[in-house]
């Protein structure tokens, strides 16, 4: 199925006209959501900190992870403390949740138990970003909030919009969910703050990021020693685009026995991933290594990979942050 969805979305499949009609429901539904906003009818919850969303247009995966491990780095050493909501894709969380240290994929999902591993930023997720948010503000001193996500998720105010675009795939036949990838059209674009484009080609007022992979990291044994590159591998990875990550191992000169995609988000159990690692070291990436650290066996690797962007983008984000803050800070003191 996902295969076929790939062809649909991304090599012109004929499918797609059949699943059009769905599109323009989907369109529409959209529509009067923002329209409601917009006439203010629902309204948008304004909390006293910038709000900066790490988000995209389309479905499946664009980077944003690193790019929200980033943010909270670059924050910090501008002398802010971050804090970070997002949804938990992936598990049923009821209300809100506070990620605590070790937290477990299966309970807050990955994305956020990779990046509380990662930095151990303070972190609230929940299906209510607004909830998640206010519940952040009261559990923790921070000044800054980051949303993993939720560019559609209009009932949160935002100060700061970054899109993320996977610059190998861009946007598809640039149809509307179901016969397409896009949540929203590529007018959306015109509004938002950053447009960083993740692999490249960079097209004009698009920002380019690479992602620089690290060397291998043993699940059981992170101080192990560096993994021999002359092994042949099953690489096995559950992320938006798979593909990529198969070509980073190769670019690398990693030799892949076996590549197995799994769905975005999808728990895996102990025995699967053993058949696949029974002649070969079974490799993966970061944001999978964390769903299998309770059952991960001697030779199981993860990739970790680090965003590198623009001192450009650097400077411009934070010279808006800086605009927003004092703007917040005034309107908290009534001037």
């Amino acid at each position: 199925m996902q295969q076929l969805i790939h062809r649909i979305w991304y090599k012109n499949h004929w499918a797609k006209w059949l699943l059009l009609p769905f599109s323009w429901l989907f369109s529409g539904i959209s529509m009067f959501r923002r329209t409601l906003f917009r006439l203010g009818i629902q309204s948008a919850e304004v909390l006293p900190v910038p709000v900066i969303v790490v988000g995209n247009i389309t479905a499946g995966g664009s980077g944003k992870t690193p790019t929200v491990i980033y943010l909270i780095e670059l924050l910090r050493r501008q002398g802010y403390n971050p804090g970070v909501i997002s949804r938990g894709y992936g598990v049923d969380i009821k209300g809100c949740v506070l990620v605590s240290s070790g937290a477990k994929a299966c309970d807050v999902g990955d994305e956020p138990a990779m990046i509380m591993a990662r930095t151990q930023v303070p972190m609230v997720v929940g299906p209510r970003r607004v909830d998640a948010a206010n519940m952040l503000l009261a559990q923790s001193n921070v000044d800054v909030i980051i949303s993993d996500d939720g560019l559609q998720h209009y009932a949160l105010a935002r100060d700061i919009e970054i899109a993320l675009l996977d610059g190998q795939r861009r946007y598809g036949n640039q149809c509307l969910l179901p016969a397409g990838p896009l949540r929203e059209g590529l007018w959306r674009l015109d509004s938002v703050d950053f447009v960083i484009n993740n692999g490249g080609p960079a097209y004009p007022n698009e920002i380019l990021m690479s992602l620089i992979p690290a060397l291998l990291v043993n699940l059981n044994n992170p101080l192990s020693e560096m993994f021999n590159i002359d092994n042949p591998i099953v690489a096995m990875a559950a992320i938006g685009n798979p593909q990529r990550f198969f070509n980073t191992l190769s670019q690398l000169g990693y030799q892949l026995a076996n590549t197995v995609e799994f769905t975005d988000h999808q728990a895996f159990s102990a025995s699967e991933l053993n058949s696949l690692s029974k002649v070969h070291p079974l490799v993966m990436t970061e944001k999978d290594a964390v769903k299998c650290r309770d059952f991960a066996q001697s030779h199981w690797w993860y990739l970790p990979v680090n965003a590198k962007l623009t001192p450009e983008f650097d400077q411009a984000l934070l010279s808006r942050l800086q605009q927003v803050a004092q703007t917040k800070k005034g309107l908290s003191y009534g001037i």
